[in-house]
């Protein structure tokens, strides 16, 4: 079947909302980052909440970098 839709597939065929649990915004290094918990305790960078463009440079903002 084939779904023709502007709607993204998350939208239609959303996540189970236990797979956002280990999903927390802290405050790092000065700046809001949305990290994922590991199963070893740290915490893994997804996303750098910001609106100064320059820290979207800055290499410890990366996504996947790793938080101990």
């Amino acid at each position: 079947m084939i779904l023709y839709t502007p709607l993204a597939e998350t939208d239609i065929f959303p996540i189970a909302a236990d797979a956002y649990t280990n999903r927390v915004c802290i405050n790092y290094g000065g700046k809001q980052v949305y990290v994922e918990k590991n199963s070893d305790g740290a915490y893994r960078l997804l996303q750098l909440l910001s609106t100064d463009p320059q820290d979207f440079l800055n290499e410890n903002y990366t996504p996947g970098t790793i938080i101990s």
